[in-house]
């Protein structure tokens, strides 16, 4: 049990441009030593790429995106009389949003390409079209969890 207070979540500012709280936290997470304006213009010219090749508004491919990218259920390990067994677990919201945006971050950092802004616009454009490595993450967590849905029990 945690002795210290817990932290206090600060409220995510939404961006200028979209006025999204989403497109706020994915640029809070693509971001690297601080340097937010660098991250922020990465994400819109990664916008108006998909804009270009898909011919539909780039933040409405993003938010796509995101929603096939969610996952629904995860496994967390649960200690049982000396055996430790992975439970499933509904995904709480906050988590769930998170989840996804570090998914399609890590996926597009992992992608082979010229920029960071072409790779995260392939990225947002495959995982809209349910195709990629961050839906193939989220298809692995759904299967590892169904796999373990003997366990459901154990959850408290």
């Amino acid at each position: 049990m945690a002795r210290r207070n817990r932290a206090v979540k600060r409220p995510v500012v939404p961006d200028y441009k979209y006025n999204s709280k989403l497109v706020s936290s994915f640029v809070n997470k693509l971001m690297y030593s601080g340097k937010k304006t660098v991250a922020a213009s990465l994400f819109y010219d990664a916008l108006d790429l998909i804009q270009e090749r898909t011919k539909k508004p780039g933040i409405e491919v993003f938010e796509q995106a995101i929603k096939n990218v969610t996952p629904m259920v995860e496994v967390r390990p649960r200690r049982v009389g000396g055996a430790t067994y992975q439970v499933p677990l509904e995904v709480r919201s906050d988590r769930r949003q998170s989840l996804a945006i570090r998914w399609l971050v890590a996926g597009s950092r992992n992608r082979s390409g010229k920029s960071m802004a072409e790779k995260l616009a392939a990225e947002f454009i495959d995982a809209s079209s349910n195709q990629g490595s961050t839906i193939k993450k989220r298809e692995d967590t759904h299967k590892m969890a169904e796999a373990n849905r003997a366990f459901a029990h154990y959850r408290w």
